[in-house]
């Protein structure tokens, strides 16, 4: 599946990803900036992604504890995500995030 990652200076990169895998795990594979300090388990918020507005409707809904730590994300929107929640799917084949400034 694809994955398309804006970087902070608006560089595109398409990458292919395992279906199954965390959006942070193919984002590290891949060379992103994003740190996952807490390895996944909800406490920081250091794989803060924006997810492309066409996008967003497809993922699941984000859990309180998710939209807890959002609230502590440098620069977040009404489109933000944690890039350890997110669980690639085909049904998410394309999407597209932003690295935030």
């Amino acid at each position: 599946m694809i994955v398309r990652f804006i970087a902070r200076d608006g560089t595109a990169t398409t990458t292919v990803a395992t279906p199954g895998d965390r959006l942070l795990d193919a984002a590290q594979a891949h060379n992103q900036p994003l740190e996952g300090t807490c390895e996944g388990q909800l406490a920081c918020a250091t794989c803060h992604v924006i997810v492309d507005p066409a996008d967003f409707a497809r993922l699941p809904p984000a859990t309180e504890d998710e939209e807890d730590m959002l609230d502590l994300a440098h620069n977040a929107t009404r489109t933000s995500r944690l890039a350890c929640q997110i669980r690639l799917t085909e049904a998410l084949d394309g999407l597209t995030v932003r690295i935030p400034n």
